[in-house]
């Protein structure tokens, strides 16, 4: 009976008697009949979250001797996790007597460690939150519209599940190779100005690898700054800066689902997986409140506009018609520097004098989608002259004004 007991009392602790874990992000889909999927289902690379699932899924079906076992294992692997060592000290604390609640710990300690447990609880919902909401089969971020042969990875965080995606762009399109479990800013996300301890939303791009020898213990196994903040942030008046992707201190596995100071971080094994894999300055990071998923090819129809505008606009450069080309620009357009379109318009001149009316090509072009009180694309290229072998790499925002699709801000940045 005590066994029984105590696998309820952990499934109800974690959600899961409410919530199956395997189903899709699909409200329509089909709940499966698994309450949580096995080891071997869940991304090998994240082996400490799928040990402790595991201890769970055993907890739950009552073999509770089975998941002792495997929870000393785990603690002695990682005596930092402290979630594992929580539910390892429930199933100890279970074999003598009845247990009272999810982190049972004696009654002495019980007040000084009540926010304590309660991050310990939440974090383990929230992992198992986006265990059960998978991403549907074949599906990408509706963020990631076109991406070159050179964005060779690109990663997408959800705040919703407490997730990080992390995709290979192969030849067939993106393909979700792992996915782990982040915190972010302790006041949450959408960060406005500087010391609001939130984590950005947008479309960032990962702009160096910080190496750990220059870094304090704090940020554990390394740091990935990203461009916070980016141009349509400057443009919002947004402040701060230092936003990165980091590790957590040797004592400490993972933090609590909101704990930062603005930055995304994540377990030092996770992270290291993500600095052997990703490229400085190609690799796209968005971060979103909630990610929607669709399928590429829907995701490219809804981008044909903007692409009709896109070589509009590559076509009035070719012809060399500068009054044609700025029709293609907000009035408060600008550059690196602040240049206003107006004090602008003499270097365009100068691109077109130079091209003499030869065609425009973009070379590995990409384009991404932010979507929030405005519409918005992130688009990088080389713009290469006809019988040039090279050019410079550009990135332009873009934004839908009405039906039509303007630039307000163009500038090299390779």
């Amino acid at each position: 009976m005590r066994k029984v007991f105590l696998a309820l009392l952990l499934i109800a602790a974690t959600g899961l008697l409410f919530f199956p874990v395997g189903a899709s992000m699909d409200k329509n889909a089909q709940k499966p009949e698994s309450s949580l999927p096995a080891v071997s289902s869940l991304d090998a690379s994240g082996v400490a979250e799928a040990r402790l699932i595991d201890i769970y899924r055993l907890t739950g079906a009552g073999r509770v001797r089975e998941a002792l076992g495997k929870a000393e294992s785990l603690v002695h692997d990682h005596p930092n996790f402290q979630l594992a060592q929580l539910v390892y000290g429930d199933l100890l604390a279970a074999r003598a007597r009845p247990l009272r609640g999810f982190g049972d710990v004696p009654q002495a300690m019980s007040s000084a460690s009540t926010a304590t447990l309660a991050e310990l609880q939440h974090e383990s919902q929230m992992r198992l939150k986006a265990l059960r909401e998978r991403p549907p089969a074949g599906t990408i971020p509706s963020q990631f519209l076109s991406l070159s042969p050179r964005n060779k990875h690109a990663i997408a965080v959800d705040a919703s599940r407490s997730r990080l995606y992390l995709f290979e762009n192969t030849p067939q399109g993106l393909a979700l190779v792992a996915d782990y479990y982040i915190s972010v800013g302790k006041s949450g996300t959408e960060k406005a100005v500087e010391g609001d301890l939130r984590t950005p939303l947008g479309v960032y791009f990962i702009i160096s690898n910080l190496d750990p020898k220059s870094l304090s213990n704090f940020y554990g196994a390394g740091a990935l700054p990203i461009n916070y903040p980016n141009v349509l942030d400057s443009k919002r008046g947004k402040t701060g800066r230092g936003l990165w992707l980091h590790g957590t201190p040797p004592n400490q596995f993972s933090r609590a689902p909101q704990a930062t100071d603005g930055c995304v971080v994540l377990a030092n094994p996770d992270l290291d997986r993500i600095i052997r894999t990703v490229e400085v300055r190609t690799t796209p990071v968005v971060i979103s409140p909630r990610l929607q998923w669709v399928l590429p090819h829907s995701a490219r129809a809804e981008s044909k506009p903007f692409e009709d505008a896109l070589a509009a606009w590559r076509d009035a450069k070719s012809s060399g018609n500068i009054d044609h080309l700025l029709r293609f620009y907000t009035t408060d357009f600008n550059t690196f520097g602040k240049k206003t379109l107006t004090e602008w318009v003499p270097e365009l001149r100068d691109e077109l004098d130079k091209a003499r009316g030869r065609s425009i090509q973009l070379k590995d072009l990409s384009y991404l989608r932010w979507t929030d009180v405005s519409d918005t694309m992130v688009v990088t290229f080389g713009e290469v002259t006809g019988g040039s072998l090279t050019g410079p790499t550009k990135r332009q925002y873009w934004v839908r004004q009405g039906s039509e699709w303007k630039i307000f801000f163009e500038g090299i940045i390779g």
